[in-house]
């Protein structure tokens, strides 16, 4: 595409201006030429038919119906006042109304004068009615137009009159210009040809003017292939370009630390998952290059042995190893079982958090830079200057998404060659968005859990089922177990019908009497939250009544029941960890969901897959299906940004796969891409001609320039 072209500011399009370019740049985001012809349509209707009022019934899309209207009224005062319109195809009568504005809508319309009318009919008070439709004045010369597009608008865009007709007539006048049909492509040649996509401009005139289903289906094809494509291209540079420009710390030998754990203290035999990931973090290790490795694995499945072995490796070979964890809770559970596994073998372990005292601080400061520290476990206070490592071999980041990436390269900082670095995450993240996400990472997946951990019950129940589930709740605390109730809001909100963690503190005081009780929740202070936290995970209290902020890093072995009131107001993912919370002990277990007594079909298709499957990757997959990734916590990777106009990470999951293969072969083909020199080593590496490289070089200078280069570190 021509740069210039493109980028021409769009008040200079035909019908726009300067005050409509304002208005396309405040609400819409639309600036220039290239931003109009990519603010695509969100879906398309048939404007070949014209209906007839008796032909309207239940819930109808957008249509157009011809005829006139017999009168105008202005009703109500202030913000109750409206404009309606008595409209008649000839046969029946429906009105027409509008809530804004109505002066100049009462100065543009006449009766009895011929209109073709668009939007949705709806019923109200029995009578069908359309607020704020197209009109077009109706000329029997002109056939229907077809099939149209229809573009989001906001709030502010239908106030000053700016609809449908606005967008669609400034996409026409671009599309019809000489240099829209002559632009250049932001494709290579070679990539074209292999996946016989339309041209650009045949692409974006089908997409915005549909002629023909199959040709919109291909252009759509190719525009949501060309944002993959770069996106993965561009991540795949990263990767590539670190693995070459990162030397690593050569980990080439098993010694007695790994060996002696191994064959003396091991608490229990590895699962075959476990002994994989090793195998192939100790591959990674020994090469010479700086190994980023993302460790994906439910709740239970046995990560932090693994980073614990790995640790180990790391202390062979004469390194120190740290563990970063979100939370202090989570980084002291953290150190005592990797303090009390090191015990075994003379390695001494640290806690490093915002709570360490001064005088322990020091010493702590003085033990990394000696190299008397083996293993430093931390929160963010890790990050800190003061903090020097004689010799940091293994940084292990657990939750990694809780960090900021500029908090993360300062532990990258900390010594001469960068760390290895291992990240674990307990949220499953699916194949198709991991491949995107974490695209710059080598994944390993413990898919196992360790023999003798018990699937957790899941039941899925209402307020008419109070007194069954408070009965089991009071099993199992005569039976000496401790419990979880969660619930969506701290304080109750008269605008959202949902039970507060306020209410519901006093209803489980009411119900458990004699019971000890914690509490936590987001807004609370650090320390009366760690204080709260630590009487639960101490046995102290024996109900825990909470909000979300309980959902990682507090192990509990002893709890066996999580009750989650309101379920239906979270998404899969946060109810998987949650549930998480229970079934860490040898113990049968229990996660209750409490939802409203009637559910939309969805919702309860949502919540009947909880009861189904304890499968983390399954229960990723069907959250990204139902509710798209952008609202997966923790998906958004360093550096990268998930500006996508019209690819879906959750639907396009073959557009994915084929985006980046074309991106591997782009790569194969042409190493200088990512900076670096190699032969090529797959047989279906593309090879470009220098006009295709330079339209590479634009396109992702274009896409990625005002990006942060996290390139090198993780």
């Amino acid at each position: 595409m021509s740069r210039n072209f493109a980028e021409t500011e769009i008040k200079f399009l035909k019908g726009v201006g300067e005050v409509r370019a304002k208005l396309f740049a405040s609400e819409l985001g639309v600036c220039t030429f290239r931003d109009l012809l990519d603010y695509f349509p969100f879906r398309y209707v048939d404007r070949s038919k014209f209906y007839h009022i008796r032909e309207l019934q239940g819930d109808m899309p957008m249509l157009q119906i011809k005829g006139h209207f017999l009168n105008f009224s202005t009703e109500g005062e202030g913000k109750t006042k409206r404009y309606r319109g008595a409209f008649t195809d000839g046969s029946f009568m429906m009105d027409v109304v509008w809530f804004s504005g109505i002066k100049r809508i009462s100065e543009m319309y006449r009766p009895m004068k011929e209109y073709v009318l668009f939007g949705k009919p709806t019923q109200y008070k029995g009578y069908w009615q359309m607020a704020h439709p197209e009109i077009d004045e109706y000329n029997p010369e002109r056939p229907p137009a077809g099939f149209q597009g229809v573009y989001s608008l906001t709030e502010g865009t239908r106030k000053r009159g700016f609809g449908q007709r606005t967008i669609q007539t400034a996409v026409a006048n671009l599309l019809s210009l000489p240099a829209f049909a002559s632009m250049g492509e932001t494709l290579p040649r070679e990539v074209i040809e292999r996946y016989k996509f339309p041209s650009l401009s045949e692409a974006y005139s089908e997409l915005h003017r549909p002629t023909d289903p199959t040709k919109l289906q291909r252009a759509r094809e190719r525009m949501k292939f060309e944002e993959l494509f770069y996106l993965e291209l561009q991540i795949l540079r990263y990767s590539k370009r670190r693995s070459y420009q990162l030397t690593g710390h050569v980990f080439g030998r098993i010694g007695e630390y790994f060996n002696r754990y191994y064959t003396e203290c091991i608490p229990f035999e590895l699962t075959g998952a476990q002994k994989r990931v090793l195998k192939e973090i100790r591959a990674d290790m020994r090469t010479g290059r700086q190994m980023n490795r993302l460790l994906q694995g439910d709740v239970g499945s046995g990560k932090t042995m693994v980073a614990f072995m790995s640790m180990l490796m790391s202390a062979d070979n004469g390194f120190q190893s740290c563990l970063m964890a979100p939370t202090e809770i989570l980084a002291g559970q953290h150190y005592e079982t990797i303090r009390e596994w090191g015990e075994k073998i003379g390695l001494k372990v640290a806690l490093l958090t915002g709570s360490t005292r001064a005088k322990a601080r020091r010493e702590i400061h003085a033990g990394l830079l000696s190299g008397e520290i083996h293993i430093i476990v931390g929160t963010h206070a890790l990050l800190e200057e003061k903090v020097e490592f004689k010799n940091l071999g293994l940084a292990v980041i657990d939750e990694q998404h809780r960090f900021g990436v500029a908090q993360r390269a300062k532990m990258w900082g900390k010594g001469k060659i960068p760390p290895h670095v291992l990240v674990m995450t307990a949220t499953p993240i699916p194949r198709t968005l991991a491949m995107t996400v974490y695209g710059d990472l080598e994944v390993s997946v413990i898919d196992e859990l360790p023999p003798g951990r018990k699937p957790i019950e899941t039941w899925l129940r209402s307020d008419a089922n109070r007194g069954e589930v408070n009965r089991h709740i009071w099993r199992q605390l005569q039976e000496g177990r401790q419990i979880y109730i969660v619930y969506p809001l701290i304080h109750e909100n008269e605008k959202l019908n949902l039970k507060s963690l306020e209410e519901g503190l006093e209803r489980t005081r009411e119900t458990f009497r004699d019971v000890e009780i914690s509490f936590v929740h987001g807004k609370m202070k650090p320390a009366e939250k760690d204080f709260q936290m630590q009487k639960f995970v101490e046995g102290k209290s024996r109900i825990m009544v909470a909000t979300t902020v309980i959902e990682v890093g507090v192990n509990v072995p002893n709890a066996t029941v999580m009750v989650i009131e309101n379920a239906e107001r979270f998404g899969l993912s946060q109810l998987h960890q949650l549930r998480g919370r229970v079934g860490r002990g040898a113990d049968r277990s229990w996660c209750i969901l409490m939802s409203k007594e009637k559910l939309a079909a969805t919702t309860k298709q949502r919540l009947g897959i909880m009861t189904e499957t304890s499968d983390g990757f399954l229960i990723s997959e069907a959250d990204m299906k139902l509710r798209g990734p952008g609202d997966m916590e923790g998906t958004q990777q360093s550096g990268i940004a998930f500006d996508l106009k019209i690819a879906n990470l959750a639907k396009d999951g073959q557009i994915v796969q084929a985006a980046r293969t074309a991106a591997e072969d782009v790569l194969a083909g042409n190493p200088q891409i990512a900076g670096v020199a190699e032969p090529m080593d797959r047989s279906t590496a593309l090879r470009l001609e220098n006009a295709s490289l330079q339209i590479l070089a634009t396109e992702l200078k274009r896409r990625f320039e005002k990006k942060v280069d996290w390139s090198l570190i993780s």
